[in-house]
Order: C-alpha cells, then structure tokens, then sequence
C-alpha cells in the first residue's frame, strides 16, 4: 500500500509539474461561474501553462467582426473589418455622427440579447453610428483564464480598430462611447485606455467580478473622459465596489425586483441603461460610498443625479442608489 501510494504521489506530481500554475486570478482556486443563459459552470481561477497556450489560438486582429448599425440600416448590420478600407468606404459611417460601440459578454455574440435591446434604444434616440462588435470567437469558453486573457487580446483589438477608423474617417475619440455588459464592461474600460486619445464616454453594465477583484486590466475610472458603471448583480456576478468615476447601484445592485435568477439581474443593467436612452428617469441619490448604497442607506446626503443616457456628465463623480419598478417602464423617475 505504501509503494502504491508512494507511486501516486509520483504521478501526480510529474502532472502538476508538466502543466504549472503561471497566475493566481483569485485566492480560492475553483467557483461556480454562470454563463449568459444563467447555467453554473465549475471554473478554475488559477491559470496554467497549458491555458496560455490556448490564449494563442484566439486572434482578435482576425477573428473579431464590427457590426456596423445606423439609421439607414437599423436591422441588417454591415459588417467592418479591421484594416479593410473598402468595406468601410461603402458603408453607412459617417464620421459628423457619434459613435456607439457596444462589447458583449461571456457566452454571448452579435444577435444576444445585449445588443438586440441596446441597439434599436440608441438608434430611436439619436442618429448614430453603432457598431456592435462579435468577439464571440474568444468569449465562447469556460475557461475562465483563457476567457480573460482573450478579453484583454479583444480590447487591445477594439482599440486599433477605433484608432483605424478615426485616422480613415477623420472621426475623434471624444465622439466615441464605448459600453460593454458583463466582462465585456472591462473590455470597454481597456478599449478606452489604449484608443489614442481619450474617448468621450464609457459605460460598464454589470462588469465581471470573478476573476477581476485583483486584476490589472479591470475597469479604471480614468478610461475615459466620463466612465460610469451600472451595478445589478454585485458580488455574485458584478462588480461589487465602485470602478468608475460614476457608480449606480439600483435596488441596492443585487436583487433587481421582477427578477427570479441571477441571469435576470445581471441582464437588468443593459435594459435599464436601453430604457435610460429612450425615456431618461432614474434618479438616484447620492451616497456615501458603495457599502451604503448595498445598504440602502443614502438619505443624508443632497446630491442627484440621473443614471445612464447618451450625454456624458463630466465632471461628475460619486456613488448613488435609486429604486426601479418590477416591470417596464423600470424608472421611477
């Protein structure tokens, strides 16, 4: 029994060995993560050589697909391509428009839900360039250390592709506003930071947490000119404390009142934020920090400001709570 055991320990080391632990994303190795349509996957939170290896099969130069949605074309997308010229100039950008660019989230793509409610929102608001971008090629795994060094590659990517399509167009960063959902909220934040020159507003719903807590690459309050983020399902899957320069934790940022799982939560930030552009309302008040605004505690203090919307609030900073119907409309005003 001794040898046997003794063998074992062998062979399990020599495993270990072949495929060392290269990054620690979080102090506890293994959770369960929900996917887009709310089924729980066990993932490792520590990544191996192995996963870096897999990294380098995603290609976002190559892989990712710009969709680009405008008033001439509200319903059938025209697709851009990174370096590809000639589509741009028989497309239906124009450079005078600002420019939504919309990033999904894991296990997501172009037709899910994200950008089938944002898309139609700010197109009915404002006439606008959006462009949906698929990195679905490099989302779609449950490897969740591959699933973000992948998101890192896709930001990098958004960015020459926005500083492609500025130097073709003669657009600006500042017409640009960048929203991602899940962990494509983290991505908007990279796109931000690495597009030359400051991007005029950036909008993270429900940003990852899972893997982000301690992570260089998470969204930052200075990616932008004005960075605000939606908290709808902190601390299972969102972001739990505030990331940008404005933060709003609807209900409290957990529990969205209609909702049954956490999928319905977390979607809730791109369905208010859709309903933001179309109707305005939700104001919330000002709160001390996000601890008090988890708590409900937020009456002391006089400030107000509205949630969401097309028009960036520079200048703007802190953290507010504010309460949302069950149903649409969500805003109370």
């Amino acid at each position: 029994m001794k040898r046997i055991t003794f063998v074992f320990i062998l062979g399990l080391s020599a495993v270990l060995s072949a495929d060392p632990i290269i990054r620690k994303l979080d102090p506890l190795r293994f959770q369960h993560e929900r996917d887009a349509s709310g089924k729980y996957h066990l993932v490792d939170l520590w990544m191996k050589l192995s996963d870096l290896y897999l990294t380098a099969r995603y290609n976002p130069t190559t892989s990712n697909v710009y969709h680009l949605f405008t008033r001439q074309n509200p319903v059938l997308s025209q697709p851009l391509l990174f370096n590809n010229t000639g589509l741009l100039q028989s497309s239906n950008f124009n450079s005078n428009r600002r420019t939504a660019v919309l990033i999904h989230g894991w296990s997501d793509n172009v037709i899910g839900d994200f950008n089938t409610v944002i898309v139609p929102a700010l197109l009915s608001a404002e006439d606008l360039n959006v462009i949906a971008v698929d990195w679905s090629a490099g989302s779609n795994t449950i490897n969740l250390p591959v699933q973000i060094e992948n998101c890192i590659a896709s930001g990098r990517a958004v960015a020459n592709f926005i500083n492609w399509l500025n130097k073709s167009t003669g657009s600006t960063p500042s017409q640009f506003h960048i929203i991602g959902h899940g962990i494509g909220g983290h991505q908007a934040g990279l796109a931000g930071r690495n597009v030359e020159g400051d991007v005029g507003y950036i909008t993270a719903l429900d940003p990852s947490l899972v893997g982000w807590v301690n992570h260089n690459y998470r969204f930052h309050p200075d990616d932008g000119e004005y960075t605000e983020v939606i908290h709808t399902n902190c601390a299972v899957n969102g972001y739990l404390a505030d990331l940008g320069q404005v933060d709003f934790y609807p209900n409290g940022g957990e529990s969205m009142p209609g909702c049954s799982s956490h999928a319905c939560d977390h979607a809730r930030s791109y369905f208010y934020f859709a309903e933001s552009i179309v109707s305005g309302g939700f104001t919330g008040r000002e709160c001390s920090s996000y601890f008090t605004a988890i708590l409900h505690m937020c009456n002391s203090l006089p400030g107000r400001l509205q949630m969401g919307g097309l028009t960036p609030k520079n200048g703007q900073t802190g953290v507010y709570l504010l309460e949302t119907n069950a149903a649409p409309p969500f805003s109370r005003g």
